[in-house]
């Protein structure tokens, strides 16, 4: 999927006001995809799953981290991600529509957090960024 200028421009505003909370945030995303959608726990039996547990927001950082990378480097998302494609292909074996659950779920997140940031032009534009995010994740599956 081909982000426009405008995407681009939207997802780094959002990121940007995101700031320091995006750990904090991608914690709260996995958290809520956990509760929403329980079988996504399968992959993470060596974590504390409890809602708002320290390894949940330890491991929702990663995610925002990754996402950070990502929103640096939009015009080359398949370089960038690369070693994280490896690991969740390879190593992990992830199911693919965990990756599509965790987006929708980072979209409620930022949403609530940022309502005044999280206009319909953003809205669709994180929508287009995080789908392109898990395009390049689940690329290696094949």
């Amino acid at each position: 999927m081909v982000l426009s200028a405008a995407d681009k421009a939207n997802v780094k505003a959002v990121w940007e006001k995101a700031g320091t909370n995006v750990g904090k945030y991608g914690g709260e995303a996995l958290d809520r995809t956990f509760l929403s959608f329980p079988t996504t726990k399968t992959y993470f039996p060596h974590m504390d799953l409890t809602p708002g547990s320290s390894d949940i927001m330890a491991h929702g950082k990663k995610v925002a981290d990754a996402l950070t990378l990502a929103v640096g480097h939009m015009d080359d998302l398949p370089g960038a991600l690369s070693k994280l494609s490896d690991l969740h292909a390879y190593k992990l074996r992830v199911d693919p529509v965990n990756f599509k659950l965790l987006s929708h779920c980072l979209l409620v997140t930022l949403a609530s957090h940022l309502p005044g940031d999280f206009t319909p032009a953003a809205h669709a534009s994180l929508d287009k960024f995080l789908s392109a995010v898990s395009t390049v994740l689940t690329s290696k599956y094949r």
